[in-house]
């Protein structure tokens, strides 16, 4: 079965008897398999670091290469990695795709929505094991580390 039925059709005729999923092609199951037993075949040759896939050793390469090759065509400041190119967009925008459930407040990415949960929650996301126990308010932090006035 060809590549273009599937993806009209929706099948996923690749199965992964160990976890039950599914894929479209047998390239995207035999990537998975190595997430399934932690195998880790990809090996950076300047820095020793493993990778799952192919595809992640290529993204870590540009740390050392310090290629950029995504572009945001508004500002034109580049990204070694094209998800950081689609969130940076969004200062652009204005887009704010992450909602709270709870109060309805808007991110624009899910990290900062899943530190926003811990607010509703009470849970305290860092804390010191010294024994003066200093808490750290991530809230009154924003993304890049720096204190909102």
């Amino acid at each position: 079965m060809s590549l273009k039925r599937n993806l009209t059709t929706g099948e996923k005729p690749y199965h992964r008897d160990i976890c039950g999923k599914s894929f479209l092609n047998g390239s995207h199951l035999i990537r998975h398999k190595h997430i399934d037993t932690s195998e880790k075949p990809y090996r950076c040759d300047i820095c020793n670091k493993s990778f799952s896939n192919d595809k992640h050793i290529a993204r870590h390469k540009c740390i050392h290469t310090g290629e950029k090759p995504h572009q945001c065509d508004i500002c034109g400041k580049s990204f070694s990695q094209s998800g950081d190119l689609i969130i940076h967009k969004r200062s652009h925008t204005g887009e704010k795709p992450y909602h709270c459930n709870i109060c309805g407040k808007s991110f624009c990415h899910g990290k900062a929505l899943n530190i926003h949960k811990h607010i509703h929650t009470g849970e305290k996301l860092y804390h010191c094991d010294m024994s003066l126990n200093i808490q750290i308010n991530v809230t009154k932090l924003n993304l890049r580390g720096t204190f909102n006035k």
